[in-house]
């Protein structure tokens, strides 16, 4: 917490135990004269003393407040802190009986019961006080022991959150620096075979790459957008693998404007490129179907190829591209266990890259 948030909050705090000092105290003293009330009828003095014992309590209490932030007690559990509560209770509840003495003395005329003697009248009163300091503590230390947990809350959320935009901007990193090394890759080799279509490469490339650092400081991005700079990309390889990579599209049109994790569907794509595609001397076709299922855009990219791996493993198991991993790691964070990035083996010689991508960020 910064030094102004926390004089923030220790004025927040004054002020709040100023109100609910006043307030208790107040309505305390009004409850013990109207009950006093209701069993007979009180004199003046009677109402007098009752108000000015009670202002014994309340400043008694505010010292006792002044104690215990001397003492550092606010930060002690409960079970540290009962018996140091009935310590001072007792002690507080005796000097409570001592300073109001002199005004009892003053009020009452009369004499005591038969069966009342002073010594119990004295224990009587110290144990009456007693229990209302030990009443006050407990509110006020509870109170306290709440706001730390409430706050240690809040602080243990607020550190998780950095943690996951820490996590989500390492992967990220990690992510487009790979992609850019293959796309410069594809245009390359193709700089002096041809050079309109190399000025046209360059006008893709520089799309992926505005692609890749804008995209960096955001959560999600259309379907869309993300499939357009797919197609760049794809476009790009394609120089480089000519008629070994065939592309088809099988795009629902209500699945353009959802959102997607930035880079998702391109590291799915890269990677059928590179397993699918690379690996094979006759190439194939890299498919990318995509569906709204329920609350979630289902996104499935297929190439030719086995997994070694046992089919429907989640990819942290069954794949050993890190660009893979990232982006399952990539929609835990953003999306929790709603979300899920799973590799698995169609026959005949098909593996296929599915993403179920919530429609709601939640975050896990």
């Amino acid at each position: 917490m910064s030094p102004a948030a926390a004089s923030d909050d220790a004025s927040r705090h004054a002020r709040l135990y100023v109100l609910c000092q006043t307030a208790g105290w107040t309505a305390w003293t009004l409850a013990y004269v109207g009950l006093g009330q209701l069993q007979r009828q009180l004199t003046s003095n009677e109402i007098l003393v009752s108000v000015a014992t009670n202002l014994i309590g309340w400043l008694l209490t505010h010292l006792f407040r002044i104690f215990i932030n001397a003492r550092g007690w606010k930060q002690l559990g409960w079970s540290a802190l009962l018996w140091r509560i009935s310590v001072a209770a007792v002690v507080l509840g005796t000097m409570w009986t001592v300073a109001a003495a002199p005004l009892f003395r003053y009020c009452y005329t009369g004499t005591l019961p038969v069966n009342i003697t002073l010594p119990v009248l004295l224990v009587y009163s110290v144990f009456n006080a007693a229990c209302i300091v030990f009443i006050w503590a407990i509110f006020y230390f509870g109170y306290h022991i709440y706001d730390r947990y409430r706050r240690s809350e809040v602080e243990r959320a607020q550190l998780a959150a950095t943690v996951k935009e820490a996590e989500l901007r390492a992967l990220k990193s990690q992510v487009n620096p790979h992609f850019i090394f293959n796309s410069l890759n594809s245009l390359r080799a193709l700089i002096d075979e041809d050079p309109a279509r190399a000025r046209q490469s360059v006008t893709q490339l520089a799309n992926l790459l505005r692609y890749s650092l804008q995209s960096g400081q955001l959560e999600t991005v259309p379907f869309e957008e993300e499939l357009r700079i797919v197609s760049d990309y794809l476009a790009l390889e394609q120089v480089r693998h000519e008629e070994r990579l065939r592309v088809r599209l099988d795009v629902a049109p209500e699945t353009l404007g959802l959102p997607i994790p930035p880079m998702l569907l391109q590291t799915l794509v890269e990677n059928a490129v590179k397993y699918g595609i690379s690996a094979r001397p006759e190439g194939g076709e890299i498919a990318i179907i995509a569906r709204r299922v329920g609350g979630a855009l289902s996104i499935q990219v297929t190439n030719p190829g086995t997994l070694a791996a046992p089919s429907q493993a989640p990819v942290r198991e069954s794949s050993t591209g890190v660009g893979l991993r990232n982006a399952a790691e990539r929609l835990r964070l953003l999306f929790g266990e709603q979300a899920t990035l799973r590799l698995r083996a169609e026959a005949p010689a098909l593996v296929v890259a599915e993403a179920s991508v919530p429609l709601i960020l939640t975050r896990a």
